[in-house]
């Protein structure tokens, strides 16, 4: 079971923070969005995914060889209205922005 402390924890990276504005809100991205918008390497971009993973934030779906990713619709209520409240600041604070789809089909 998540608790704050482990959200807070969770969420204390920038990269990882920049993951889950740009998955909030989204029915599924794939990991080759999520690294064409971080612009970072699939690798780190898969290590922080597996953290958040980790904590529950995010599940996962492998089609072929992609990974797609979406934050957990089962979060506890009060994780899910920490997230609705955090993600517009942070994403604007971070200027992330979600690009088409690059390399694959939902």
């Amino acid at each position: 079971m998540l608790t704050p402390s482990q959200l807070c924890k969770c969420l204390g990276d920038d990269l990882r923070l920049s993951l889950v504005c740009l998955l909030h809100g989204q029915e599924e991205v794939c990991v080759c969005d999520l690294v064409d918008a971080l612009e970072a390497p699939q690798s780190t971009v898969s290590r922080h995914l597996a953290q958040l993973r980790q904590c529950q934030l995010v599940v996962a779906r492998r089609q072929g060889t992609w990974m797609h990713y979406r934050i957990n619709p089962e979060l506890p209520d009060w994780a899910q209205q920490t997230l609705a409240s955090l993600v517009p600041p942070a994403c604007q604070a971070l200027s992330l922005t979600l690009p088409v789809s690059a390399c694959c089909e939902n």
